[in-house]
């Protein structure tokens, strides 16, 4: 392949991308060796295409045309390909021009674009796509505007410009349309993108989810067997499709298996097949994809084993399969992956290792674990008494394609879908997973169990980054965006009845009643330690009736003092015996949903049983007439224990809580002194930043990172003034003598203190000395520090002006592996460090997240004027937060920012010492235009 030598071929802009049908194409740069691919796509092109694409009946290519759309310089002129099987499907190219409109002989940061579209794939958000990458490409090498010139009646062009969201300026001369617009993001070019990509990567699941036909590869003429289970377990679900037995194996003239059209191959199948179930073993697996491929196959679920959870060789057959399915415009759920459930009943999928579909519900589950998968079925089966459902299921097994991501953009407008449950062991892009789910948050309740929390590492088939901050951290991210995190598979199903089959309380405020007094106090404690507000529990007697439970639900729903309630209940122990000849678990059921179907008021209900085991049944059975809109309304979900019923409200409260203020997310504030342009510059020069290709990698935690250089102080204190951070000038004392002549240059009172890293957090051994007003005790002090503590070469001693008197804080910025940007904070000192007393928000930080952040920390009161000291400046606090926030969104380069010790006094703050660490701009796969993850 001849390339210009100066510039190599870009890796980095090749990408996967969903398209707006659900299907997959691979964009790339196009290459010299492209030749005969692009001769093929023109011919394949209509004359009328051609004709817009060059304004004059253009029927084929000349060998110059070729030359001239294959080579490349990937600086000034650039073409991008889209292809699906390896072949062309649409093309793009940008030739940088001068003022003059010509093409550039220097720099200029405009460039004229033009796309052609295969007519077979228009319609599919190619262009939008193509249009997206090469935007990317071109401020990637400094060009700042794109012009495009289309003729009028090429209506599908001018809309895919100007549905961008970029900002235009239209003309029209000698009856050609010209459009010019920057190429800088703006908020409605953002939103277009991710609206595409939402839309595109649900319809990508649905293609999975509800399928007309599936083929069931690797099912054995004899019963057992994975395949051939699968198959079973499709036809005894009532799949409304058709369905395939395929296996080579058959012998010739086998025309039906189990009742269904039998092949040897896919592309015997006469008919167009949209899932297709691999079950055949992994070294037959790529014949198998290939052949799913060309016959037009939309996707697979492959529970085939022996990929990268079986060692490095696994791993890379597994990056092998990820790459030739999305080379055909495929996805792929698993590979060792259980499958996928669909209940609905117009598809009733079952293509999965599960022998039994549930019942309809309104559940979605995402487990990456088959095992966890088997428990949390057969878990929500037994506590709803056989009646709670599920609307979809799947086990994604090691996750190497289709992940919760997606999921979740499906589920966000799936009607059938109103809770989000997600067995999580890994997060491939915690960035996007964040944004996306506080999207669906916003609707609807998304709760999520973490595994392998503390192993420092992703299991084993699981090629995702992994974190450096603790858990704890995690789990606060994810609150901020909403997610219910709960920490047992046990809790995730909890929550999950109670959010299903129940409205959300407006408030903390419990009501309790039941016939045990014991039971009753046991859950108003369970309710003070989830920092819940319980009413005084109502004793109703142990020889309570159905009706008493009745009145008093019936009363607690109509108390304005209320937002829930918890119903005990005990066995009946009446002389009588019980009213309906078991435990009261029936007529107890029917009397508590008569309550709750009579009132007026929308409240959750729970119940604390102790081996009632009939009223869990009887609660949960589908109401005979369910509320208009509510088809679960009536379920009320039933605990064996006060604290699983409080823990599962008390995230309801929570959630409540986060949905009714999430619309009032802040803003990110304007400061008029911030030279966001100049730190850029700033950051290119210190990294010696070109138009090259990726940077070099270290690994962290078994992820490729960009390898980060620590800044020299000056050249740190400059960039953080960029954005109107002061650092209080420091000066060196390696002897007496200099320390005196900093002294009197910076102006007495100073502080002395040491800076080498190995005394940077030990204040204890007395490393600084502060106030000193004369020469005579900064003299002393220098030499009592190199008495106790070693030489002055050894301490690193520095001399510094002192601040005003207030509470030490630390501020510090960070990008992690695993959850990108997050800014943290924290009061200085060991005690802080020790109780692991700091507070983290996801960058970018609003204002109202700058507010929460400091308010958040156990040690916040020492802010506020704690035993009557003086309040410090929180405002200039949260202002330094923001600044801090917006220099590490605006530039990705830099990867860590630690500001320590922050003095607040009260009035403003002081910054005493800063370190900033660059890395060439990190590859996020939630950062520029949509792409599916790398593998």
């Amino acid at each position: 392949m001849e390339l210009p030598s100066e510039h190599a071929y870009p890796t980095h802009w090749e990408a996967d991308v969903v398209l707006r049908d659900g299907g997959t194409a691979q964009i790339r740069p196009i290459t010299p060796d492209d030749a005969q691919r692009l001769v093929s796509f023109y011919e394949q092109v209509s004359d009328e295409s051609k004709y817009y694409r060059f304004f004059a009946p253009y029927p084929r290519l000349s060998d110059r045309d070729v030359r001239r759309f294959t080579h490349h310089d990937y600086v000034d002129r650039v073409g991008l390909a889209a292809t699906v099987g390896g072949e062309f499907i649409a093309t793009v190219r940008y030739d940088r021009i001068d003022e003059r409109g010509m093409a550039a002989s220097a720099p200029a940061d405009e460039a004229e674009v033009a796309f052609l579209v295969q007519d077979a794939h228009q319609g599919r958000g190619v262009a939008s796509a193509l249009l997206e990458h090469i935007g990317a490409v071109a401020r990637e090498r400094g060009i700042r505007r794109f012009a495009a010139e289309v003729l009028p009646a090429n209506t599908k062009m001018i809309k895919v410009f100007t549905d961008a969201g970029y900002t235009q300026k239209r003309s029209f001369e000698d009856g050609v349309v010209r459009l010019e617009f920057g190429l800088e993001p703006t908020d409605r070019s953002l939103a277009v993108q991710r609206g595409r990509e939402q839309r595109a990567e649900a319809r990508s699941v649905q293609r999975l989810l509800g399928p007309g036909s599936v083929a069931v590869i690797g099912t054995g003429r004899r019963p057992g067997g994975v395949g051939r289970s699968v198959l079973r377990n499709l036809l005894d679900g009532g799949f409304t499709g058709r369905a395939y037995a395929v296996n080579r194996a058959f012998p010739d003239g086998t025309t039906e298996l189990e009742g269904v059209p039998a092949c040897r191959s896919v592309t015997d199948i006469g008919e167009p097949v949209d899932l297709a179930v691999v079950a055949v073993p992994a070294e037959h697996v790529p014949a198998v994809v290939a052949d799913c491929g060309e016959h037009g196959v939309q996707g697979l679920v492959v529970v085939s084993s022996g990929y990268a959870e079986s060692g490095p060789e696994g791993r890379d057959r597994q990056r092998e399969l990820v790459r030739q399915a999305r080379s055909y415009g495929m996805r792929i759920i698993g590979p060792n992956a259980f499958g996928v459930l669909n209940t609905d009943p117009g598809v009733r999928l079952n293509a999965s290792l599960s022998p039994e579909l549930p019942p309809a519900g309104r559940l979605g589950l995402f487990t990456q674990s088959g095992a966890i998968g088997i428990a949390l079925l057969s878990g929500l089966h037994r506590r709803g008494g056989g009646h709670v459902g599920i609307s979809t299921f799947v086990s994604s097994g090691n996750r190497a394609d289709v992940s919760g991501n997606d999921f979740l953009q499906y589920w966000h407008d799936d009607p059938n879908t109103d809770v989000a449950l997600m067995y999580l062991e890994s997060i491939g892009n915690p960035r996007k997973f964040t944004r996306l789910a506080r999207r669906t948050a916003m609707v609807k309740p998304v709760v999520v169990v973490k595994g392998a929390r503390h192993s420092g590492s992703a299991p084993t088939g699981h090629a995702v980054p992994t974190t450096r901050i603790p858990d704890g951290t995690v789990s606060a991210l994810l609150r901020q965006a909403g997610v219910i995190r709960v920490d047992t598979v046990t809790e995730l199903a909890d929550a999950g009845l109670l959010l299903a089959g129940q409205p959300l309380p407006e408030g903390p405020r419990v009501a309790i009643l039941g016939n045990s007094e014991s039971l009753g106090l046991l859950t108003y404690d369970a309710c003070l330690t989830e920092r819940l507000r319980p009413l005084p529990p109502r004793d109703l007697t142990t020889g309570a009736t159905p009706d008493d439970f009745r009145a008093a639900l019936s009363a607690a729903l109509a108390d304005d003092l209320c937002d829930a309630v918890v119903v005990t209940a005990i066995p009946w122990v009446g002389d009588d015996g019980p009213p309906d000849g078991g435990y009261g678990g029936r007529a107890l059921a029917a009397a508590l949903r008569e309550a709750v179907a009579a009132s007026p008021v929308r409240k959750p209900v729970t119940v604390v049983h102790l081996e009632i085991d009939e009223l869990v049944g009887a609660l949960g059975a589908p109401p005979a007439a369910p509320p208009e809109g509510e088809p679960d309304g009536a379920r009320i979900p039933a605990y064996p224990a006060a604290e699983r019923a409080v823990r599962a409200l008390a995230e309801a409260v929570r959630y409540a809580q986060w949905r009714r203020h999430a619309a009032e997310t802040g803003r990110v504030p304007e400061y008029d002194d911030i030279q966001e342009a100049e730190a850029g510059a700033d950051i290119d020069l210190l990294l010696g930043a070109g138009t090259g290709g990726p940077a070099a990698t270290e690994r962290s935690g078994g992820t490729a990172m960009p390898r980060s250089t620590p800044l020299g102080p000056a050249d740190a204190e400059r960039l953080l003034a960029r954005y109107g951070i002061a650092v209080r000038r420091t000066l060196p004392a390696p002897d007496p003598d200099t320390a005196a002549a900093a002294a009197a240059r910076l102006g007495y009172p100073v502080a002395l203190k040491t800076t080498a890293p190995h005394l940077r957090h030990r204040a204890d051994l007395g490393g600084v000395r502060l106030d000193l007003t004369s020469e005579k005790e900064l003299r002393r002090a220098h030499q009592e520090l190199t008495d106790s503590l070693g030489k002055a070469d050894e301490l690193w001693p520095v001399v510094q002006a002192m601040a005003p008197r207030g509470v030490d804080t630390v501020v510090r910025a960070a990008i992690d592996p695993s959850a990108g940007a997050v800014l943290s904070f924290g009061l200085a000192g060991a005690p802080s460090e020790l109780l692991g007393d700091t507070a983290h928000r996801l960058v970018p930080v609003t204002d109202r997240d700058a507010a929460e952040l400091i308010r958040s920390i156990r040690t916040a009161p020492l802010l506020f004027g704690w035993r009557g000291s003086q309040p410090v400046d929180t405002d200039a606090l949260e202002e330094l937060l923001l600044r801090v926030s917006r220099l590490v969104d605006d530039h990705p380069e830099v990867v860590a920012v630690d500001l320590e010790p922050v003095v607040v006094a009260p009035h403003g703050l002081t910054v005493l010492g800063a370190s900033v660490r660059l890395a060439p701009r990190p590859a996020s796969p939630d950062l520029g235009p949509r792409r599916l993850p790398a593998y």
